[in-house]
């Protein structure tokens, strides 16, 4: 079902439009905070489309109250559940801003979240396709848990933020929080939107863009992401890990993108660590995969080899 309303709203024509992507799967309880939260926004300028990955809850009948109150907004209920790769690529392929925010509906836009991000990003040159922030960590109550970057003493981030061209940091670590980045279209447009091959997007998004475009970390905090148990952020590095799978193709996607030998270096780091958490939590086939990985980037340690065989121990004993 599809709400046909105009998607522009063009109160202030010389700010460019920002597409907020709402996509939800089963956030009915998280709903009415999360969409609420981009009514509140300083931002005069927004494209506002609600995606529905088919929930089994209360989400699609939220969704039509909102999209009903607010007719610029677009309303996408999908007929089955297409993961959120693909969810997401449906808006965007009927977006129109010069930047996107792809919003999942259990967090929270904090007032000035737009207007500062634009603001930032009209201060960069362009070759900067994507920014992002802080956030603030909030149970699923909204109780204040905590920061995505603790801060030890003052000026000391960590995880530590990197700035510009940032292929090798992405590929060795993880420091970006996905809810807080808001991203340039062209970006998108130029890597064909997420890889719907794909169970997760933000690993894959950040590596293919940092391949040609420089990033800007904003050291303010402008979202809260909730945790809680469905999360997708709660899933990962669990036995059965179902997103573990799609990590290694990101890495062998990675591998045909590294241009140096530092690059390559960063690589056998990220999968390195992969490695290590599959065999932590049993999942054996795809640690023995992580580790011909590392053979094919010539970077096996003692260690990894010693995890290899582990791996090919459990798997045995797991049969």
């Amino acid at each position: 079902m599809t709400n046909d309303a105009p998607s522009v709203l063009s109160a202030v024509p010389e700010l460019p439009l920002v597409t907020v992507v709402a996509l939800c799967y089963n956030h009915a309880r998280f709903l009415r905070p999360a969409l609420d939260s981009i009514l509140v926004q300083t931002y005069p300028r927004l494209e506002v489309i609600l995606v529905d990955d088919a929930s089994t809850d209360d989400s699609a009948t939220i969704l039509r109250e909102y999209a009903n109150a607010h007719p610029s907004w677009q309303l996408l209920l999908l007929p089955r559940n297409e993961g959120n790769c693909a969810a997401f690529n449906h808006a965007f392929r009927r977006s129109q801003g010069e930047f996107l925010i792809d919003f999942a509906t259990d967090d929270v836009l904090l007032p000035e979240r737009i207007a500062r991000q634009v603001a930032v990003f009209q201060q960069l040159p362009p070759s900067y396709g994507l920014v992002y922030s802080d956030a603030e960590h909030v149970d699923e109550q909204g109780h204040h848990v905590g920061y995505h970057y603790k801060r030890p003493r003052p000026g000391v981030l960590l995880p530590r933020p990197a700035e510009g061209w940032v292929f090798a940091e992405v590929l060795r670590r993880y420091f970006i929080s996905s809810p807080t980045v808001l991203v340039r279209r062209a970006v998108l447009a130029e890597l064909g939107g997420y890889d719907e091959t794909l169970t997760y997007e933000d690993f894959d998004f950040w590596v293919r863009a940092a391949r040609n475009w420089q990033f800007h970390f904003q050291d303010e905090k402008t979202t809260q992401k909730r945790l809680h148990p469905q999360a997708m952020s709660r899933r990962g590095y669990r036995p059965h890990d179902p997103y573990l799978a799609s990590t290694i193709r990101i890495c062998r996607k990675a591998r045909a993108l590294c241009r140096t030998p530092d690059e390559q270096d960063a690589l056998a780091v990220r999968v390195r660590w992969e490695l290590r958490q599959a065999v932590r939590w049993r999942n054996f086939s795809e640690a023995r995969e992580l580790y011909g990985l590392l053979r094919e980037l010539q970077a096996v340690r003692p260690l990894d080899w010693l995890l290899s065989q582990a791996a090919g121990i459990g798997a045995l004993l797991s049969s």
